[in-house]
Parts: C-alpha cells; structure tokens; sequence
C-alpha cells in the first residue's frame, strides 16, 4: 500500500511539474508570437508610410513631365517658327531697325 501511495505520489509530482514546464512554454511561446505580431505591426507602419511618400514623389514626378512636355511643345513651335520668312522679317525689324521701302515710321518723343 505504501508503495501504491507513493507511487501515486511521484507520478502526481511528475504530472504537476509536467504541467508548470507546459505552462512556462506555451507562456514563452505566447511571448514570441506577441512579439512578433509587434514587429510586423511596426513593420507595416513603417511600409505604409514609404509608401506615402513615394506616392507623392509619384504626383510631383508626373507633373514634372507634363510640364516639360508642354516646355518642348513651345521649343517645337518656336523651332518651326524660326525656320519661317515672318521670323526673319520680325528679327531684321526688331534687331536690326529695317523697314520696307513704303513704310511710314512714327516715333515717340
């Protein structure tokens, strides 16, 4: 009989020390996977507000192209401008103060 007790003794100490040793790892592995979550969490903060601001440098970069797109629009057509009698005759009245032969010229004092 006091082998039964005390065989029943010993296995309900292994069964209690059995359960803490269960207990210190699950609370262990609770600990991690919490502190995982928080990293991710922190992780995809940090993410989202990358993305932010590459989603502004984005709008400023594609305004930046519309703009220098109209800029060698201009260019284009002052290059066709350019190539023109009308462009000619405008520089040599502006730069040079040529005039027809049959123009009258008024000046202001």
């Amino acid at each position: 009989m006091k082998k039964v007790k005390q065989e029943r003794r010993r296995s309900n100490s292994r069964q209690k020390r059995r359960l803490r040793e269960h207990k210190r790892s699950m609370l262990v592995v609770s600990a991690v996977i919490i502190l995982l979550g928080a990293i991710v969490f922190v992780n995809s903060m940090t993410l989202r507000a990358k993305e932010k601001a590459y989603q502004e440098q984005e709008i400023e970069l594609k305004q930046q192209i519309e703009e220098e797109n109209q800029k060698t629009k201009e260019i284009d057509k002052l290059e066709e401008y350019v190539g023109t009698d009308a462009y000619i005759e405008d520089m040599a009245r502006e730069k040079l103060g040529m005039v027809y032969k049959d123009e009258i010229i008024f000046k202001a004092e």
